[in-house]
């Protein structure tokens, strides 16, 4: 680390630590938050999955959603990547297909702020293990 020259190299650090330490926190109990994982296996960085994962924690920052975004490997899904999973608390969780900035707008916008469906879900055809 170099040295510090201003202030505002001060609340600069400052802020990235307290982001790093909000995120822990979440981390620990998401249960009571919005959680999205984006799937970021080696097809999903080649799909654009990195920059929807950006999105995803810029906007719900942003927006003033409580949530975790997380990545996760692959979800079996490499035919539809950027593939994401949202699970809202106390639903089951919903796969979605070919997200785009667009479609990340939308889902955040419809799906985690009014629990609206958005077109480009994954059917289920699993069942999920505890």
């Amino acid at each position: 680390m170099g040295k510090l020259k201003t202030l505002a190299d001060l609340k600069r650090i400052r802020e990235e630590t307290q982001a790093k330490l909000d995120l822990r926190i979440k981390g620990d109990s998401p249960e009571g938050l919005v959680q999205v994982k984006v799937a970021m296996a080696t097809c999903g960085i080649a799909s654009g999955a990195r920059p929807i994962m950006d999105f995803f924690i810029d906007e719900l920052d942003k927006r003033g959603i409580g949530a975790v975004v997380t990545q996760t490997g692959c979800m079996g899904y490499c035919y539809a990547e950027p593939t994401i999973e949202i699970q809202l608390p106390g639903k089951e969780p919903v796969v979605y297909g070919f997200v785009d900035r667009k479609r990340a707008d939308e889902i955040i916008e419809k799906y985690i702020k009014n629990g609206e469906l958005v077109e480009g879900i994954i059917p289920v055809n699993y069942e999920k293990i505890d």
